[in-house]
Order: C-alpha cells, then structure tokens, then sequence
C-alpha cells in the first residue's frame, strides 16, 4: 500500500513535469504590435502575431536598401570599390549620420557598412542617388524587389525609414527580405560587425546598434529601427547548431524592449526545433560518367550540409534515396547539377536536394578519344 502510495506520488509529480514543460514549449507571450519568428531555410512559421499588420519599419528598411544593392553586385552592375560622392541633398538629412560633407566620398563598401552599422541616413541617400540617380528612383527598385520575394503587403518610398505615412511593411514581409537577404553572403558579413571605423580624421567610429551580438550567441544579423511613430522594431538572425532562425518584431514601446522580446522569439525556437543533418557539406556521394572528356568519371558532392530543420521528437524515420543522371557530356564545370538526393518518410517525399559534380572536366584530345575508340574496337574483335 505504502509503494502504491509512493509510485503515485511519482507518476503524478511526472506527469505535472511533463505538461509544464509542453506546456512552456507550446505558448510564448510577445508584447508587440506584430512579430513572427521563421525556420530560414524553409519559411516555415515557428510563431506568430499580427503578421499582416501594417507598420512602419524606421531604419529595418535599410536591410532592403543593403539588398537591392547586393542584388546589383551580384549581377556585376556595381562594384564595392567604386567611389560614391555625397550631394548636398544627402548631406541634409538627419537622425542616425555619418555626418557626410556635401562632396565627400567614400567606396560603396564603406558606404555599406555605415548604412548596416550606423544605420546612417546620409550614407542611405547617397548610395540610393549613387545607384538610381535619386532616392525616389531607387525606392522603386526597392519595391519592385519586394514584389519579386513576395512581399507584397510592402511599400517603400525611401532608403533609410525615417517616418512617411506611405513607408510601411508587415512582420511577414520583414521576415521575407530577411531570408532573401540571406542569399548573398554579403549580408552577414556587413551585419555581423560590431564596430567600423571610417575617418581617422575627424575619428569617427560606428557600433552596432543591434546589441544581440553582444548579448546573444550566435546572433550575426539584421538591423535595429526605431522613430517615434514606428516605435522600436528589430528583424534579426541567429544561427545554432545548423538551426537558422529569422525573428521580427514591431512596435515594442520599452527600451531595449525589441531585444527582449526578439531573445524570447529565438529561445521559443531552439527549444522546440532542431535541424537534422543528413548529408555534410562536400560529402562524396557516388560517381558519375563523362561522355568524351579527359576522363571517364567524377564525382558527385552535396555543395552545402544537406537536412531540414524540424520539431523536435519528429526526427526518425528518414529514408535517403540517391538520383544520379546516366552521365553528362564534358566539357563540364565544377558545381554542375549531376543528380539529386530524395528524402522521404513514411513512403511521402520530403525535400530534394541537388548534387554537384566536384570537379571541372575538360573535354578529351584527340589521341586519348582516338586511343578509346579503338581500345573499343579491338575489345570487339578478341
């Protein structure tokens, strides 16, 4: 009677352990006007909260300026060591600065980085007339990309944020450009500094003004903005475990109250997701044939870790099915699609991945195609 009376003591203690901690995972109180935390690779929502409200995003819209010009970078129509000259009109706007004098000049590269970590309004005006001629010109490439990812609840009519009733995006959207801006490596190399000088005469430094990279690990991106009307909003990136994480969150009325509420986002969820890896970066998979080429195969690679990112205790199960082309006539590049990787579970597929070949392969001499040609023949006629 006494072991029955203990052993129900321990079931019952068990079970209230059980629902507290489903419990924890399962709810997450955000105090914003919006917010939304996303799994990065997918899109897939974590959480959310009024995620197609409209609101000012202040100076988070220059991750979208940072992304129309990497955008251009990568299709070779500018380039980072190119000189960017500060107008007079630039020079005029307040709030966050570099302090620019009308006439001066800096790289775009340099530019860049005042513009993600001082959050400097002149810097955005210039690079915006740099690129399109005026601002007004580049807000429409701005828009035009927002249309491109998707991101249609959003409309710009600047580069830097400071308040217009007509400048307005939703968490959803915000979390959209950040995931964009993920595609260029870029991003999270101008996100991820903390501090950047630009003149030692006078000196003038810049710290983020994103304090998650201080505060919290594995933290290497986005971008802070606060004004008055838009109150204090963050879209942000973290990155654990192979887990990436986007957070936004809008409208935050407290001091530092954007990192507060962003850290409870991420904590959500790393504590409820993981990523699960099936394939490391660079893995060799198999090999596949080379028609005519200076040899006959090579092989095949993942180009980046290969998994998916899931809620946690659902991460068994997992079927990998390998899908190689027959073969591929040279010459071939290194990083051409060879074939794919299926995951499935359950008989369902999941995801495909595509497999690369590792190597270039240039095409065959002629003596080694003639020297083939007849290893052929005579292997017949034996």
């Amino acid at each position: 009677m006494q072991w029955n009376l203990k052993l129900t003591k321990i079931l019952l203690v068990t079970i209230i352990l059980v629902f507290m901690a489903t419990t924890v995972k399962a709810e997450v109180d955000i105090k914003a006007e919006s917010a939304i935390l996303i799994e990065a690779k997918s899109g897939d929502i974590i959480h959310e909260l009024n995620v197609d409200k409209k609101w000012y995003p202040a100076s988070m819209t220059k991750l979208m300026t940072l992304a129309v010009v990497l955008d251009l970078l990568e299709k070779g129509q500018v380039d980072l060591n190119e000189r960017v000259v500060t107008s007079e009109n630039a020079a005029s706007y307040g709030g966050a600065q570099l302090y620019l004098e009308p006439g001066e000049e800096f790289t775009l590269d340099d530019m860049l980085k005042a513009i993600i970590i001082g959050s400097a309004n002149d810097a955005s005006v210039a690079v915006a007339e740099h690129i399109a001629g005026s601002e007004q010109a580049f807000a429409e490439l701005m828009n035009e990309k927002a249309k491109e990812i998707g991101a249609l609840n959003t409309h710009f009519v600047n580069s830097h944020g400071l308040h217009d009733e007509n400048h307005y995006t939703t968490a959803k959207d915000m979390a959209l450009i950040g995931q964009y801006s993920l595609r260029f490596p870029k991003t999270l190399e101008y996100t991820s500094m903390q501090h950047c000088e630009f003149r030692k005469e006078p000196a003038t430094e810049r710290y983020s003004l994103n304090k998650l990279l201080w505060w919290y690990p594995g933290t290497d991106g986005f971008k802070t903005g606060t004004t008055s009307a838009a109150k204090r909003n963050f879209v942000g990136t973290v990155e654990r475990d192979g887990l990436r994480l986007i957070s936004v969150v809008m409208g935050v009325d407290e001091p530092n109250g954007h990192f507060r509420e962003t850290m409870k986002l991420f904590n959500h969820g790393f504590a409820n997701y993981i990523f699960k890896q099936f394939v490391a970066k660079n893995t060799v998979l198999g090999q596949i044939g080379i028609g005519k080429g200076e040899k006959d195969s090579v092989d095949v690679i993942a180009a980046d870790n290969l998994g998916l990112s899931m809620p946690k205790g659902q991460d068994e199960g997992f079927e990998l099915k390998l899908l190689l082309k027959p073969s591929i006539e040279a010459p071939v590049s290194k990083g051409t699609i060879a074939g794919e990787l299926v995951i499935t579970k359950g008989g369902s597929e999941i995801k495909r991945f595509e497999l690369v070949t590792a190597d270039s392969v240039q095409r065959g001499s002629f003596p080694r195609m003639l020297g083939k040609v007849l290893k052929a023949v005579f292997s017949i006629t034996v």
